[in-house]
């Protein structure tokens, strides 16, 4: 044991301390923080551009009024269009709107003109169909003599109330399976990436011993598993604590940016809600739901789950990427074409996590979440969904038995491969590697 701790202590301080880790860790959130600043700065810029437009109302719906707004300037003409379109560079305007007139109440289709120089950009496209759209649907609403009420009342908004089948049962909200979903997609798309990340390090680390040569005075010493074990326990530890830094300097460096580029929540939220016509006291009912609902997940169970998940799908995965980096050298070309059945069952992983957490109960779900090579990513996902005990004790059982035996595989592959050189490893190599006798 003291042994295997030695070498868990050199490849985590031989990492930590290293600058392009350093590096990595500071600035990776900078790029983060930096990445969601400018996205924010672009979805909330507006064109500079204007647009002055002569419309010619030929079928009255407009009735002289359409509002100038976002750079659109409008002014209603009593020219013909022929005049307007002779005229046009020495009237100022970009463009004249025609809007011709209407001869049948019930057609559905509306055809307006715009007449410029070039083609109109897509905002001016949107924004002209979406005031004439308007401006025709009170004009219908008026020439057929329809009542306003009667058609607002058309349009329903349908919720789903979950209620217990069983008097006393646990009642739950509209909002449970939401919230269950948006917890199980987080919590499997963190296992996917420190699968994939991480799992790739170890790989890295056994390939750099192997060519340096370094690995030749240590296994003097300790013994090839040994020596794997402690690799992938330092690795493993390398990864936690710069997760650990980047969940604490994300937050704070995001509140830092929010203060300095003076975005305003409350005036964001009141944007989201224009934009959704969502009226802000059942916003705010909607959030307190939510906070609610999040309250009431089981977290004395998920979280101690999801680490078990966490270790057993990275000892899984980090063992067979260790087996592999043992067998080869510095060839990444080789490396990528040996990590091929390791990858792919981590996508398809991801994937069917994605349909597990819309249905949860569906056989695909069921069967992934005990499958142990897709159990670490699938069965984190579905847990706020409260699947039942028999099939969460099955899938722990199943992975935590099935990570020992590649572990133990790997390391019949890694005692072997890590010793050999000049000759290329291939999956029939890995079979003879598995029964060489000591």
């Amino acid at each position: 044991m003291d042994k295997l701790f030695l070498i868990i202590k050199r490849e985590y301080l031989s990492r930590v301390t290293r600058p392009s880790f350093i590096i990595a860790t500071l600035v990776t959130p900078l790029v983060f923080v930096l990445f969601f600043v400018i996205v924010g700065f672009i979805f909330s810029y507006e064109s500079d551009d204007t647009k002055k437009i002569a419309v010619l109302d030929e079928s009255g719906i407009l009735k002289g009024a359409l509002k100038d707004e976002k750079g659109f300037f409008f002014k209603f003409e009593q020219q013909p269009l022929d005049t307007l379109r002779k005229n046009f560079k020495a009237s100022g305007y970009d463009a004249v709107l025609v809007l011709p007139k209407i001869d049948n109440l019930f057609s559905k289709d509306y055809m307006v003109y715009y007449y410029s120089k070039g083609q109109p950009t897509l905002d001016v496209e949107v924004h002209i169909k979406d005031r004439v759209r308007d401006a025709l649907r009170d004009y219908k609403i008026d020439a057929l003599k329809l009542e306003r009420k009667q058609l607002e009342a058309l349009n329903t908004s349908v919720d789903v109330e979950p209620e217990p089948i069983e008097k006393g049962g646990q009642d739950a909200t509209r909002l449970t399976g939401a919230i269950g979903a948006g917890i199980g997609f987080i919590m499997g798309f963190i296992m996917y990436m420190a699968v994939f990340i991480y799992g790739t390090m170890v790989m890295r680390s056994v390939m750099e011993e192997k060519t340096n040569r370094i690995v030749e005075v240590m296994v003097s010493s300790v013994k090839p598993f040994q020596l794997m074990m402690g690799k992938i326990i330092g690795v493993g530890a390398v990864g936690l604590t710069q997760v650990l830094i980047w969940a604490i300097m994300i937050p704070v460096l995001m509140t830092i940016a929010q203060v300095a580029m003076g975005f305003d929540a409350e005036q964001q939220m009141q944007m989201s809600q224009g934009a959704s016509n969502l009226n802000p006291e059942d916003t705010q009912a909607m959030v307190m739901a939510a906070m609610a609902e999040i309250g009431n997940v089981n977290w004395g169970l998920i979280l101690p789950l999801f680490i078990i998940y966490f270790l057993g799908g990275y000892f899984l995965y980090s063992s067979l990427f260790a087996a592999v980096g043992s067998a080869i050298g510095d060839d990444m070309g080789e490396a990528q074409t040996l990590t091929i059945p390791i990858v792919i069952p981590v996508i398809l992983a991801i994937y069917i996590m994605i349909k597990a957490v819309e249905t949860p109960t569906s056989s695909l779900a069921v069967f992934s979440s005990i499958f142990p090579l897709f159990s670490p990513i699938v069965m984190p996902s579905i847990l706020a969904s409260k699947p039942p005990a028999w099939q969460i004790i099955t899938s722990v059982v199943v992975l935590i038995g099935t990570s020992v035996f590649f572990v133990w595989l790997s390391g019949r592959i890694y005692r072997v491969g890590i010793l050999l050189y000049g000759k290329k490893g291939t999956f029939r190599e890995f079979a003879k590697w598995i029964f060489y006798k000591e």
